[in-house]
């Protein structure tokens, strides 16, 4: 069984305007991944850095839709500690800024398989320690080539 971080903006996929056809198709496959989350296919990890993100989004629509997700994770980071942020600080110095690289800190931490992100960046940031995908590689990856 898989053990999977998704950050604020994965979470927020669904809000953002669909008529982009990535942003459709990842918006698909992260309410796939979630509904498999719910049936327990995947281990979900929540952190202290996603109750700070999403307790400050201006909508209110998209709190209240978001927290509940904590619920259903099988292991809660609720404190940073030493070693979430001595990663975290080695990311950051290597350019990802500093709430994404606590989330991926706090992945690792949880010794995650794979981070989860719409933020292109980060897609393309090198860490060694997680594989990070958006939620349609995820789903290809896992779950078999959707593209056949």
């Amino acid at each position: 069984m898989y053990k999977i971080y998704l950050d604020n903006c994965c979470y927020n996929r669904p809000f953002d305007n669909q008529s982009q056809a990535k942003v459709h198709l990842e918006t698909l496959a992260k309410l796939h991944i979630q509904e498999q989350i719910r049936r327990r296919r995947y281990q979900l990890v929540w952190s202290y850095i996603l109750d700070y993100e999403n307790g400050n989004n201006p909508y209110a629509d998209r709190r209240l839709a978001i927290a509940p997700w904590k619920s259903l994770a099988t292991e809660v980071i609720a404190n940073e500690n030493e070693d979430i942020l001595s990663f975290a600080e080695r990311l950051a110095s290597g350019g990802i800024k500093n709430y994404d690289a606590l989330h991926i800190s706090c992945a690792v931490y949880a010794r995650c398989d794979y981070f989860l992100t719409t933020d292109k960046k980060l897609l393309n940031s090198p860490v060694e320690q997680i594989k990070i995908v958006n939620p349609l590689i995820f789903v290809n990856e896992v779950e078999g080539d959707i593209y056949a």
